[in-house]
């Protein structure tokens, strides 16, 4: 199954604001692997097909640096589409001389950085679907170490490049101040529904089945104070609806919930409880 198209719910593509708009592309470009779709002096928008955006970069005039312990990017999320092409891209940053994290989540096999502005970042590829062991409405995740040995018999390319077509964004990964609020903004307003509970600290969420297509968690802080906005970090994300229908949907549940939604040059914004600011496009 595809969790990352109709009549799915899914994150669709991350809007970041960094010091340093050449530093930050050659980052993404060279050891990531997306590609230039459109450049200005301050904005580039990156794709892995050639057509559809994933991640927009921004360097703002006034921007400030990273502010730690507030509301925020946690990470975002790379899917790629096999196995291969995970095996390819640790051999790739491996040889690069990049440091990474790991993780087996039972569900996935992902790996973890940031860039050089410290935001985080995961790539992954995701496990059969039908291998995921549910209990009682939630998924079983865990966080065990990466089979590496295992992982790199899959590399199939002495060359390195760059992300495949099929890459999308997987999932987003936040910080927010409680989950109380968060809950009932992402379930009743947005329409996920919680997955797995990592106790008090952490909820992942997504529609159709998925995993997780959000994570939500107060490892910041419970209480954690929002941003500056012109600090570096996550600007906005967006959520891909199903169509219009489902977005005026959305947008009457947000309002009957008293959280505002705004129309900003055809775009409709919004915020959850902790200023993470949401784009809602079909």
């Amino acid at each position: 199954m595809n969790f990352h198209d109709q009549p799915n719910t899914f994150v669709g593509q991350v809007n970041l604001k960094v010091e340093n708009l050449e530093r930050a592309l050659s980052f993404y470009q060279y050891i990531i692997g997306f590609k230039i779709l459109e450049q200005t002096e301050g904005n580039a928008k990156l794709t892995a097909d050639g057509k559809t955006i994933l991640l927009t970069i921004e360097q703002p005039n006034d921007v400030t640096p990273r502010q730690r312990n507030t509301t925020g990017l946690y990470h975002f999320a790379i899917l790629l589409p096999k196995r291969s092409d995970l095996a390819n891209i640790v051999q790739h940053l491996y040889r690069s001389g990049i440091q990474f994290g790991s993780s087996d989540h039972l569900v996935s096999e992902a790996i973890y950085l940031s860039d050089p502005d410290g935001n985080g970042i995961e790539i992954y590829i995701d496990r059969p679907s039908s291998s995921w062991n549910w209990i009682n409405g939630e998924v079983e995740m865990t966080v065990d170490p990466l089979d590496f040995e295992n992982l790199l018999t899959e590399i199939n390319q002495e060359s390195w490049n760059g992300l495949p077509n099929e890459t999308v964004m997987g999932h987003i990964h936040l910080h927010v101040s409680e989950l109380q609020k968060t809950e009932e903004f992402y379930s009743k307003g947005l329409g996920f529904q919680v997955v797995c509970r990592y106790g008090s600290q952490a909820l992942f969420i997504s529609t159709g089945g998925y995993h997780h297509h959000i994570g939500l968690n107060t490892w910041a802080g419970v209480g954690a104070p929002r941003p500056s906005i012109h600090s570096i970090g996550l600007k906005s994300f967006s959520l891909v609806l199903a169509n219009e229908e489902a977005r005026n949907n959305i947008i009457k549940q947000l309002q009957a919930l008293d959280y505002k939604v705004i129309e900003e040059n055809g775009i409709f914004v919004t915020e959850d409880p902790s200023g993470n600011r949401i784009q809602l496009t079909v």
